[in-house]
């Protein structure tokens, strides 16, 4: 039997959170999707685009590291790519603002 498919962003982002409840993934998701950003301006600035597909490798590496190793989940980029990006950067804005604990917070009491 297979589970519902997500059909809105707000029920994606309630699941990704819910997904990323121990501090340690978002950590190191937070650090991927930082090295993946520098590698990514760096490799434009130099234009050595070839080597762009590393910033992915080191963003997702860091990311699905957590999801295997410490949250023990599969990674939601597999069945929602484009939703997973978004969120990664949505979850990195709210880690620097102070504001993903209260998120995880919230979808845990629901």
């Amino acid at each position: 039997m297979s589970e519902k498919r997500i059909e809105t962003y707000a029920e994606f982002w309630d699941f990704y959170v819910g997904e990323h409840r121990q501090p340690l993934t978002r950590l190191f998701h937070f650090v991927g999707t930082a090295l993946g950003l520098l590698l990514l301006f760096r490799f434009v600035k130099n234009g050595t685009y070839v080597y762009i597909p590393l910033c992915l490798v080191v963003g997702y590496g860091f990311a699905w590291f957590s999801h295997f190793f410490i949250e023990k989940n599969k990674p939601a980029t597999f069945k929602y790519p484009f939703w997973s990006f978004i969120s990664d950067y949505r979850m990195m804005f709210y880690m620097l603002t102070g504001r993903m604990n209260a998120e995880v917070e919230r979808v845990s009491n629901k």
